[in-house]
């Protein structure tokens, strides 16, 4: 797949979408359990990021791995290496394609994140999963929400992922801290969002489904 022909980072921030932070009980692991286990009637806001020149989107999962931190939940997510085929250098949440052996979309993205970070599945336990979310590199990606209890050790896939990092679930469930941009392409106008953390620039596909969990949590 080509590779996107813009650099997110110098375009201008069209709005800040403003809502208010989610409330700390919210972010709490029992208040999370609940709201993933019995789901209110809510509508993703994002379902599809640029349109792909792929026929039939390829089946893939990630998981949204919520960690148990004693000054609250954080986020763990990868920044892929620069000389992988689609999405080099962004950040994203452990996850891949899913392989025939997979017997659902949970076992893909604990698989992926097995091999990718070196996070063992004892330490996981999935509360449930965000809508399915197509990518402009033609990937059909189901967000998996699980939770992460420490102490766990991490080892990075090299050939995939350059740096593991954490950013407080409460930074990201913040509608301050959600940019909306636009781009012109040659399919026309594409909007997304954007949740830079420090030297971090979150955007694209990993934004959007972290935008579906904070209209999941504030429904």
């Amino acid at each position: 797949m080509a590779t996107i022909a813009f650099d997110p980072q110098q375009l201008a921030i069209d709005s800040i979408a403003g809502e208010a932070a989610l409330d700390a009980v919210r972010l709490t692991p029992d208040w999370l359990r609940q709201r993933l286990a019995e789901q209110p009637d809510w509508q993703p806001e994002i379902t599809q990021d640029f349109l792909s020149a792929r026929a039939v989107p390829v089946r893939a999962a990630v998981l949204i791995p919520l960690v148990q931190r004693p000054h609250g939940l954080t986020i763990l997510l990868t920044m892929r290496t620069d000389h992988l085929s689609s999405h080099a250098g962004q950040v994203s949440f452990p996850g891949g394609r899913s392989e025939a052996f997979d017997a659902s979309p949970i076992a893909t993205a604990l698989r992926e994140t097995q091999e990718e970070v070196g996070l063992a599945r004892e330490h996981i336990e999935v509360l449930g999963h965000l809508p399915d979310y197509l990518t402009g590199t033609g990937y059909q990606v189901t967000p998996v929400v699980g939770l992460v209890t420490p102490p766990f050790e991490l080892r990075a896939d090299p050939s995939e992922v350059a740096e593991i990092f954490e950013v407080p679930l409460a930074f990201l469930m913040d509608g301050l801290n959600h940019q909306r941009l636009s781009v012109e392409l040659p399919g026309g106008r594409r909007s997304f969002y954007a949740m830079p953390y420090e030297r971090f620039y979150i955007w694209g596909a990993t934004a959007g489904m972290l935008r579906n969990l904070f209209h999941l949590l504030r429904a």
